[in-house]
């Protein structure tokens, strides 16, 4: 019988994505996965919902992948575990996630983990995090877009002194790395997220996506792919009426209530 490896709540605008497999901390067997990209579609599909949150159930954010369930599964083809609904959370295959996603970590944060926050947009770790990309002391590579991402977000020398050894590193190194982009005391992680969550969620939906869309696309096309994308985009939303209600806010000195059209 298929388990809840994955739990769903709404909070407004904000979809809550929790690891609930606490008992093998968080690592990530073929119903995680599955589980975790079906929410990921729901995410993307939902025009009510403008942001995730991904976090975790326990003391750790994930210990990996359950290489003992997976091993098995993984063909001449790879892994596949993404259905026609479900979406890649990270990002190295099939549709594109249009909205964003912060992430909340605590405790051991491993292999995937990382790949997860590299591929999301704003993360929050708790203070005593630590981090480990050990896919090379297990003979295989990282799969889930660490050889991609992990340079870029931090520098070639740097990301090659994880992935190369796979070392341990803590909280403060992966702030100063850029990695995370906020350290807060244990137990605090998954409300500071939640309220960079919200403060996202707050502003004008296409706008944000927009936004998103840009430096998405000069990261994968460039720079001139995205520069000759941002007329067309000011254009398109200048046009919504959350440009009208920003603009009357701004007159009136009133907080905006966007409506995403």
């Amino acid at each position: 019988m298929t388990s809840t490896k994955i739990l769903t709540e709404r909070r407004g605008p904000v979809l809550l994505i929790g690891l609930n497999r606490p008992e093998k901390r968080n690592a990530a067997d073929f119903e995680l996965l599955t589980q975790l990209a079906e929410a990921y579609g729901e995410l993307e599909r939902d025009p009510e919902l403008r942001v995730g949150l991904v976090h975790a159930v326990g003391d750790h954010f994930t210990a990996g992948l359950d290489l003992a369930d997976l091993g098995p599964r993984i063909g001449r083809d790879g892994l596949s575990f993404v259905s026609e609904t479900g979406i890649d959370p990270w990002q190295v295959s099939g549709r594109s996630l249009t909205k964003p996603v912060v992430i909340a970590v605590q405790g051991t944060c491993l292999t995937l983990g990382i790949e997860l926050m590299l591929a999301s947009d704003v993360v929050v770790a708790a203070a005593s995090t630590r981090f480990g990309q050990i896919e090379v002391t297990r003979g295989i590579l990282p799969f889930g877009g660490a050889t991609l991402r992990f340079p870029r977000a931090v520098g070639w020398g740097n990301a090659m002194r994880y992935i190369l050894t796979g070392d341990l590193f803590d909280a403060a190194e992966a702030h100063r790395l850029g990695l995370v982009q906020e350290v807060v005391e244990d137990g605090a992680q998954l409300e500071a997220a939640l309220a960079i969550a919200e403060r996202i969620a707050a502003q004008a939906p296409l706008a944000v996506q927009a936004a998103l869309a840009n430096a998405k696309r000069a990261v994968r096309d460039g720079d001139a792919a995205a520069e000759a994308d941002l007329q067309p985009a000011l254009a398109r939303l200048a046009g919504t009426e959350d440009a009208r209600i920003g603009m009357e806010a701004f007159l009136t000195r009133s907080e905006a209530r966007f409506v995403g059209r």
